[in-house]
């Protein structure tokens, strides 16, 4: 007879099903058919996956590798004219690469996608943890278990002679909270004890960690939204005046205003550049950058400040970051008549450490035609093996300037925006260079040149026409490449970083641990205390807290029996759920 059909024997459920046996055919009646989730329930399983801990990890690191093209590229948003650069070096990888958003990686779909999901997922992290501390910070410390032998640290000592049971536990209590111990009397089966908790400050640290990360996330995207960053080229003895049209490239964030911008005016005085001389293995590396500036607000006075590299500059409001410098030569070029049609200082972009560097010069008017030149400057020339110039050396020892002149349509008239470094000659005639069979021009500080077909001349001017003759050391001006940031949300990310930093220190070095202390009545009639402790995480100092505190309250034990270690086995009938449960 069955179970089933015997009400007497014993039997499972009857909605029980049993597995099918390995070596038997399987069933409809034996198999189990799992509820279906449903679209509801794929959105609830998407959701804790999102949410949970393991995820948020996930995305912070996914989140750190993405930025990393930023740092491999030059970004539209802090270096334009790099990513020009860029497009000119490698025309056929540029645009592949550009197609993927790899120079704007910061504002690039699949980055802004790592970035949200992150958010949402430590918002779902952070929420439901927050509540469940608050609720475990409410809540009485746990009972007393029964039997403290099982637990780490545990340890007796005999009742302090005159005391009495109730009396010692009181005592107990006091010390433990006076220690910064939550505590809990509790009288069970006739026996006192406290109960006592405490580093719920290491969860709290944990939350405020992960809190201040999205407070970190949050400020991020609202400084980007309400911030900007714009890039201005400045060459020595020139001035940069705080509005949006001085710009050369302007990134303004979703909700700039430009009505926001504070006019002031800043100044270039001197780029001093030093480079390293005696160590005959790194000759020419540079060693200093340092750009000194005027700053003058409107309608206000003038003061002296200074940027170098990784030190920006704070100007009402504004960070002013040294991002590059080079060499500008002063250019003239005159009509045949002798009349200046053209003079500036020309920044040319460097090519390689020792600056060689390359630059454009465009005369839309005073000569018959457009004329346009494109220019190498060296500033320590040495001519190689194979007759090309180059320069061994960035600063100005030996400076020279050559010049490849271009007559035609600069390009410039139809509207639309060229690039100030870069010359189309699709439309133009070249006249000097390459296969024209003329020379190029070339040119030291201080020299004029006749333009060929008699369009006029060129000089190159010696911006410092008082030095010692064979002195070029100041002759040529540099420029500085300024990144002026401003972004609202600064003071708020120093905050929630030193909250990061704070949080993430409190949860690592914080035990969370209890402690109990219970008089217990032998068979004999006498009273010990007993003294245990139990770790919620890594906690080696333990065992070590329990005989400390157990020696302050009662004293050290003559019994050799008082001090049972925290290993010791399981008495008889006691199992492995019993151990890992002992308040049972």
């Amino acid at each position: 007879m069955s179970p089933r059909s015997d009400p007497d024997a014993l039997s499972r459920p009857d909605d029980h099903i049993d597995a099918p046996q390995r070596d038997a055919p399987s069933s409809d009646e034996a198999s189990v058919s799992q509820p279906k989730l449903g679209f509801v329930g794929w959105l609830r399983f998407a959701w804790r996956q999102l949410t949970s801990m393991r995820t948020a990890l996930l995305l912070l690191l996914l989140l750190a590798i993405a930025a990393v093209p930023g740092s491999l590229v030059p970004q539209r948003s802090s270096d334009p004219n790099g990513v020009t650069q860029y497009f000119a070096d490698n025309p056929g990888l540029a645009p592949v690469l550009d197609r993927f958003q790899m120079f704007d990686v910061y504002t690039s779909a699949w980055f802004s996608a790592v970035y949200l999901l992150l958010f949402v997922s430590l918002i779902g992290c952070v929420i439901p943890r927050t509540k469940h501390h608050f609720d475990a910070l409410r809540a009485r410390p746990p009972r007393t278990p029964v039997r403290l032998s099982r637990l780490a640290g545990f340890t007796e000592r005999p009742l302090p002679t005159g005391e009495t049971p109730d009396a010692a536990i009181d005592r107990a209590a006091a010390e433990l909270k006076r220690a910064g111990y939550r505590v809990e009397r509790y009288d069970l089966r006739g026996e006192a004890s406290v109960s006592a908790e405490r580093g719920y400050l290491r969860e709290t640290g944990n939350l405020v960690f992960h809190t201040a990360l999205l407070g970190v996330l949050v400020a991020v995207g609202i400084g980007g939204g309400f911030g900007f960053s714009g890039q201005r080229v400045v060459v020595e003895g020139q001035s940069f005046v705080n509005t949006l049209a001085a710009y050369d490239s302007f990134n303004p964030g979703r909700f700039f205003d430009d009505g926001t911008l504070d006019p002031y005016k800043l100044s270039l005085e001197e780029l001093d550049a030093v480079y390293e001389t005696r160590n005959q293995e790194a000759i020419g590396q540079p060693i200093d950058f340092t750009a000194h500036v005027s700053v003058q607000a409107k309608g206000g006075e003038s003061t002296p400040g200074v940027v170098k590299v990784n030190q920006p500059l704070r100007v009402h409001g504004t960070d002013v970051y040294l991002l590059g410098n080079g060499y500008a030569p002063t250019i003239t070029v005159r009509d045949p008549e002798g009349e200046v049609v053209f003079t500036d200082a020309v920044p040319f972009l460097p090519q390689d450490a020792n600056l060689t560097s390359i630059g454009v010069v465009k005369v839309p008017d005073g000569l018959e035609e457009q004329l346009g030149m494109v220019g190498f400057f060296y500033p320590t020339q040495e001519t190689l093996d194979s007759g090309a110039f180059t320069s061994n050396y960035p600063d100005l020892v030996y400076p020279v300037l050559t010049l490849n002149v271009y007559q035609g349509d600069l390009g410039i008239d139809g509207g639309e925006p060229t690039s100030v470094y870069t010359l189309d000659p699709s439309s133009m005639e070249q006249l000097t260079g390459g296969a024209t069979g003329v020379e190029s021009i070339e040119l030291m500080p201080g020299e004029t040149v006749e333009l060929p077909n008699g369009l006029g001349s060129v000089t190159f001017e010696n911006v410092d026409p008082d030095a010692a003759e064979g002195d070029y050391s100041h002759s040529v001006s540099r420029f500085a490449s300024f990144d002026i940031h401003d972004d609202p949300s600064q003071g708020w990310v120093l905050v929630f970083a030193v909250l990061i930093i704070a949080g993430l220190l409190v949860s690592l070095f914080v035990p969370r641990r209890r402690m109990w202390v219970k008089a217990v009545r032998r068979r004999d009639g006498a009273v010990v205390l007993e003294y245990a402790g139990l770790a919620r995480g890594e906690d080696p100092g333990l065992e070590e807290a329990v005989a400390s505190f157990a020696t302050a309250h009662a004293g050290a034990s003559t019994d050799a029996a008082a001090a049972a270690p925290a290993s010791e086995t399981a008495p008889p009938g006691e199992s492995a759920d019993d151990r890992a449960n002992p308040s049972t």
